[in-house]
């Protein structure tokens, strides 16, 4: 899985999720994309999962570019616990995804199996994603 090698602070506040994101918001690397159209969490297992899902269905031909990296750690208390006593400890990582950030990006493989393959990794995906190209043409 995905995670800082070391972190300034152990836990970080929840935020806000609102807005467009600019950065990195265009194709850089690749020829398609894999762009949210959804604010959310993505977690370090779904990026992965997403991850997987697209390098097998291209079998390993070209390159996929990971876009985002789960910085973010959230907190859980255990279960049955009352309240206070102080915040949970760290249990996984996500990454904060505002609409328009590329998550995905590949190269070295044509349109239909481009697609085919983002299609699948945007089905490991808890937002509603699209397929973007370098030429621009959208799905």
């Amino acid at each position: 899985m995905l995670m800082p090698k070391r972190t300034k602070y152990r836990k970080m506040m929840k935020g806000k999720r609102r807005g467009l994101a600019h950065r990195g918001s265009t194709i850089a690397f690749g020829d398609y994309g894999l762009q949210a159209l959804d604010n959310g969490w993505i977690t370090s297992r779904q990026i992965e999962a997403t991850r997987v899902a697209i390098t097998r269905r291209m079998k390993r031909v070209g390159q996929v570019w990971i876009r985002v990296f789960p910085d973010k750690p959230i907190t859980l208390k255990p279960a049955e616990t009352r309240m206070g006593k102080g915040k949970g400890a760290p249990e996984y990582w996500v990454a904060v995804v505002k609409p328009g950030r590329i998550l995905f990006e590949i190269n070295g493989v044509d349109y239909e199996l481009a697609k085919k393959a983002l299609s699948l990794g945007a089905a490991k995906l808890p937002f509603k994603t699209r397929i973007v190209s370098r030429q621009g043409e959208q799905s």
